[in-house]
């Protein structure tokens, strides 16, 4: 499936969607493509959940200018697929699509919100001192707005060596506005409507520290899941399979809420 409108990639959903289900669209973090989301799109999709997943302007497929993009121009292409859908979604973004979507989120009216190993709230210093202590030339690139390199042992745990650098082979260039904004960024307000968020983090994650994870749950109030033995890239990595049925437990309560306002508004 190609974007709904010009130039943005959306991929999905599959043929056995259920229109009772609430749509999830998938939001790729820093240098990645909707196709990092295969995994977790066809379970959803085995499932029976409308899911999409898309690629931010200059990322994958998506045209427009990557070079001086900025994140609220991200923000924007969220947006504007989430918009396009048949109902509004739940939003499940990873690291800078994490934040992302937190954006999104404060301005447009969601079912839901899901950080997946979330860039903070607050500006990511500790991301940058996590890279710092591990390749400082790797910091030092970021700051002089060089796309950060992803080498293995920053996106998985347990991936073999092969399929570690399969996926990598398809991450791309990021912004060097956009990567200087995770720095410095302002804290995104909470979803719009009071709108339910969930935040995933990966107590290994070499990239997002687990207490910015964990800081940013309390910030949104945020149901909170933690997982062991698996890396940043928790969509791709060994044992996806935890956090996604941890995300489509919470997808299911999301549903019933939805269906008991339906109700309500029904009875008004």
């Amino acid at each position: 499936m190609t974007g709904p409108r010009p130039g943005l990639e959306v991929l999905g959903p599959g043929p056995g969607a259920a229109d009772d289900r609430t749509p999830v669209l998938f939001v790729p973090g820093l240098g990645h493509a909707a196709h990092c989301w295969d995994h977790w799109r066809g379970a959803a999709d085995q499932a029976g959940r409308p899911a999409y997943a898309m690629s931010l302007r200059g990322h994958g497929a998506s045209a427009r200018r990557l070079r001086l993009a900025r994140m609220g121009q991200y923000r924007d292409d969220v947006i504007e697929v989430a918009s396009s859908l048949p109902s509004a979604p739940v939003l499940i973004g990873h690291s800078m699509g994490a934040l992302v979507c937190a954006m999104a989120a404060a301005e447009f009216p969601t079912a839901g919100l899901v950080m997946v190993a979330g860039i903070p709230a607050h500006p990511g210093i500790g991301s940058l001192a996590l890279v710092a202590k591990q390749h400082p030339v790797d910091a030092l690139s970021m700051i002089a707005g060089r796309t950060l390199r992803p080498r293995p042992e920053y996106l998985y745990e347990q991936l073999d060596p092969a399929t570690a650098a399969a996926h990598i082979a398809q991450t791309g260039k990021e912004s060097a506005l956009a990567q200087h904004q995770i720095l410095f960024h302002r804290p995104p307000a909470a979803p719009r409507g009071g709108a339910p968020v969930l935040s995933i983090g990966a107590t290994a994650d070499r990239l997002v520290p687990i207490r910015d994870v964990r800081a940013t749950a309390r910030r949104y109030g945020a149901t909170l899941r933690e997982f062991d033995g698996i890396g940043h890239n928790m969509m791709q990595d060994v044992g996806w399979e935890g956090p996604w049925q941890a995300i489509a437990q919470w997808l299911a309560t999301v549903d019933a809420g939805r269906r008991t306002e339906g109700r309500r508004s029904a009875d008004r």
